[in-house]
């Protein structure tokens, strides 16, 4: 795979020059595009405490779409216009996808994957036996564990530029509720859950509501619970609510979610479930 990334980082410095339609750069760069497609390679992992980006899979998108050209994809009566192709051979991959649902050539979706109508975008990485439920969107490049569940409305972002950015990373377990928007890198740690309509970004601070200590800026930590919330902040003109994303429960680690307890803890809080 090193050579592959070497043969990559190449193309990318002759990005200018390259001509559309260039075997050798096309072949190499589905190469690539092919491994993230499989599984076998991925834009981003976890590793300790870090996000670990190979920047080299995200060149190797952006050529993709340098290199490719526009056409029709007719399937049944849908036709689309587009330069990267739609995913396909769903049943033997083990994956259920509802009419309604999509995602792109160069995204991976592992055994046990449900897409109800929802889209994913190239790049992207679902984990096993994890659900995209309806009208929820995986951005390019955005890294889903397993066993998660993005609830209706969700929007994870995507990220394709500047190469070495993180994608926004949702680990093992987790649940996205309805309408959240997870974006520009943030990061769900294991087993944790958002409540509905939570907004996170490394912009937003992450507080625990036991202590009133920012814990983090756009990163949730393992197996809590978290619901949208403001903070007070001074300006000139008064007092103004500022967002911010509010810890009010912790789970012990590898605890299960009981949606009716979990239902109660946020109706305890005034949150609409």
């Amino acid at each position: 795979m090193a050579d592959l990334a070497s043969r990559i980082d190449e193309l990318w410095e002759q990005r200018e020059s390259l001509q559309a339609g260039d075997k050798e750069a096309g072949e190499t760069i589905l190469e690539a595009i092919g491994l993230l497609d499989t599984g076998q390679a991925r834009v981003a992992e976890v590793v300790g405490d870090e996000v670990v980006v190979h920047d080299w899979l995200k060149r190797a998108i952006l050529l993709l779409f340098r290199q490719s050209q526009m056409d029709t994809i007719e399937l049944g009566p849908f036709e689309f216009a587009d330069k990267i192709p739609l995913k396909g051979d769903y049943q033997a991959a083990g994956v259920r996808v509802v009419p309604g649902a999509s995602a792109r050539f160069g995204s991976f979706l592992d055994r046990g994957v449900v897409l109800m109508p929802s889209y994913v975008n190239i790049g992207a990485y679902v984990g096993a036996n994890s659900m995209v439920d309806t009208w929820a969107t995986v951005g390019s490049c955005a890294q889903i564990g397993k066993n998660v569940h993005l609830a209706g409305g969700v929007g994870i972002g995507g990220v394709l530029e500047p190469p070495q950015a993180a994608p926004v990373v949702i680990e093992d377990e987790a649940f996205i509720g309805s309408r959240c928007m997870v974006t520009e890198g943030a990061w769900v740690r294991e087993g944790a859950m958002l409540g509905a309509g939570v907004i996170l970004n490394p912009s937003i601070p992450v507080i625990d509501a036991e202590t009133g200590q920012e814990v983090s800026r756009g990163v949730v930590p393992p197996w809590c619970l978290v619901i949208n919330a403001t903070r007070q902040k001074e300006f000139a003109g008064g007092t103004f609510g500022l967002a911010c994303c509010l810890i009010i429960k912790r789970f012990e680690v590898g605890e299960r979610h009981d949606k009716a307890a979990l239902n109660a803890v946020l109706r305890e809080h005034g949150v609409a479930t």
